[in-house]
């Protein structure tokens, strides 16, 4: 199937100029610092693009204020931030007066919060329905007698800033507090949804990216330390760019344990495992993470869904384990296939 977008070789080619690739000597155990073997390399990072049904309740209250429900969740990526910024840009309200409610099961359908569609899904669903709610504000104004509006075509009336005027003549409009104060519930509701089309039948639809790793490996000791992570990624639409940077640099770090660190043990006689908590079993802490960077294109991918999303949360950090493995080889010349990558595999 065509892809539906990949820029895979622009991330290639960003993350090349940004590390220095050209000065890199391919050769293994080819930099060393005293005892220190020094290697850089890279790795591919790809995740396909999911998408589910939801569904959003969305309303306008007599303040001028809306709010937006959906039973999604938020556990840290920023649900909360992202949802109610396509809908204050939807509707053509100040972030501050949206408000965006979530985690309650008696609120619209949404899908589980994993696999990277939460934003594809949740966040498609929300324009949907905040695009609905403005265009039934309009056909209100419009239609009404006492607006400013009235007569006017809707497909001329733009929102901003709370207050509907048409798009070659400002001066012409009305706020929506004002719309609503002459109506007889004071208040506009709409529900709306997304549900996916076909398009994962007509085209390969992934995330991608470009991981960079330099790694220092002890050579008497087979320690290795990670010096250097950058990510590059194609990931459509970056909605909130703080709160992809913070995404990309916690998967970056989770991928440092992925590499080094993290490894369930368990007991053959009876399947337990061996080392249940954090003191035997080992994470990345701040002494493990080294200068940490993300990079994400600018762009959008509308054959994946209507707001142009392809997934970010998994990208991230699929790529690390594979980058930091390379660098290893490029480091000591010693091809380690099994994580983590102990000293054991080093020695």
């Amino acid at each position: 199937m065509p892809f539906s977008t990949r820029r895979l070789r622009e991330c290639f080619r960003i993350g090349a100029r940004t590390v220095g690739w050209d000065k890199r000597d391919p050769k293994p155990r080819s930099k060393r610092e005293g005892h220190w073997l020094i290697g850089t390399d890279v790795a591919v990072a790809t995740y396909h693009t999911a998408r589910a049904p939801a569904q959003a309740l969305a309303r306008l209250e007599a303040d001028g204020r809306a709010t937006v429900q959906c039973a999604t969740s938020d556990m840290g990526p920023g649900t909360y931030t992202s949802m109610t910024q396509i809908a204050a840009d939807a509707l053509g309200l100040p972030v501050g007066r949206v408000r965006f409610e979530l985690g309650d099961s008696t609120m619209p359908l949404a899908p589980p919060h994993g696999g990277s569609m939460t934003m594809a899904s949740v966040g498609s669903t929300v324009q949907n329905t905040c695009d609905k709610l403005r265009e039934q504000a309009i056909a209100l104004a419009v239609a009404d007698p006492a607006s400013p509006l009235h007569g006017a075509l809707a497909d001329d009336v733009i929102v901003r800033d709370g207050r509907l005027h048409l798009r070659d003549e400002p001066g012409r409009g009305e706020s929506y507090r004002d719309l609503l104060a002459r109506g007889k519930d004071g208040r506009l509701e709409a529900r709306g949804g997304y549900t996916p089309g076909d398009e994962a039948e007509r085209y390969s639809m992934h995330a991608y990216g470009a991981v960079f790793a330099q790694v220092a490996v002890d050579e008497r000791l087979g320690m290795a330390r990670v010096r250097r992570l950058l990510g590059v990624y194609d990931a459509g639409r970056i909605i909130n760019p703080k709160l992809a940077h913070s995404q990309a640099i916690g998967g970056l770090v989770g991928g440092i344990g992925t590499a080094l660190l993290e490894h369930t043990v368990t007991d053959p006689r009876d399947g337990r495992i061996a080392n249940p908590n954090l003191a035997d079993y080992l994470v990345p802490v701040n002494a493990d993470v080294p200068d940490v960077n993300a990079i994400y294109l600018d762009g959008d991918d509308r054959k994946a869904d209507p707001i142009g999303v392809k997934g970010l949360a998994e990208v991230v950090i699929v790529g690390v384990a594979p980058a930091i493995a390379n660098a290893i080889f490029h480091a000591t010349g010693r091809r380690v296939r099994d994580l983590p990558i102990t000293i054991e595999a080093l020695l």
